[in-house]
């Protein structure tokens, strides 16, 4: 299913979304420098700039880019970190490539704004946009700035206490957003979604109701989460999804919401519901 839009005008310009999502794409362009072909962002801004979890539970420990070859001589770079087996290899062997690494308590907020790539990002601000305006409506802009930051904060801490000694860089807007769409599943859980839902070679237009859309959103993150639990070999050094990062802030939405949302949009309050 992918979301095109939902059934619930906005009283207020979501000037805030807006911004977040002009930041977030400004930041993909112009620092990661994005390709259609081969690497799709440049991993040196990676590990500038993203959430690696054994530099934030060993601060005094930097981590750089290590070259290596694969059994068929193909060239590639890993992360490795100071104090490990695999740094002081990468180090013996001159294979290290110096980095210049932001703080590791600063990269818990840059890295919630950057992205592995193309589809990581479209879709990323595309749920955002569609979610985060109600939201950000419901709260007012200074809220919904620190509901947001704070939701990734949150999310980015949860992937690291699951995976501590993981060199792999977390980056992307996914946990902030899914603090957003906890939010939205209480405050409208009526609400539906115009969604594009494919039927193997087809496709169809079916309005969803956001409970059963963004309630199927999060059990699509909580199972692979706990099989990282059951695996955590691959959910902690070999990169891929961050999921506790999006159960963590998902969670977070949930819990917070009505500290921070302050009023429902009147298109949901009234009588017959919200329309069109």
């Amino acid at each position: 299913m992918i979301p095109l839009r939902d059934n619930l005008p906005t009283d207020r310009f979501p000037v805030i979304t807006l911004l977040i999502v002009a930041i977030n794409v400004a930041v993909f362009l112009f620092l990661q420098h994005p390709s259609f072909s081969g690497e799709q962002v440049k991993t040196t801004t990676v590990v500038d700039y993203g959430a690696i979890p054994y530099r934030v539970t060993h601060p005094d420990k930097n981590c750089e880019l290590a070259r290596t070859r694969d059994q068929f001589g193909n060239r590639g770079e890993t992360v490795v970190c100071e104090g490990t087996s695999e740094f002081r290899a990468a180090r013996d062997s001159g294979a290290i490539v110096k980095v210049k690494e932001a703080p590791a308590y600063l990269t818990l907020f840059t890295s919630m704004f950057m992205h592995g790539g193309w589809l990581h990002i479209f879709f990323n601000m595309l749920f955002l946009w569609i979610f985060g305006n109600n939201v950000e409506d419901a709260m007012g802009r200074i809220r919904y700035i620190l509901f947001y930051l704070l939701g990734g904060l949150v999310a980015v801490l949860s992937q690291v206490l699951v995976s501590p000694d993981s060199t792999a860089p977390t980056v992307g807007a996914s946990g902030a957003i899914a603090a957003v769409l906890g939010g939205y599943l209480l405050l409208y859980p009526r609400a539906r979604v115009l969604s594009i839902v494919f039927l193997f070679f087809f496709f169809t237009f079916v309005e969803i109701p956001a409970m059963v859309m963004l309630g199927l959103w999060f059990l699509l993150q909580f199972l692979p989460a706990i099989g990282q639990l059951a695996t955590p070999e691959i959910g902690g050094q070999g990169g891929g999804v961050a999921y506790f990062a999006h159960v963590g802030g998902f969670l977070f939405g949930l819990a917070l919401i009505h500290l921070f949302a302050t009023r429902k949009s009147r298109h949901y309050l009234q009588p017959h519901g919200p329309v069109y």
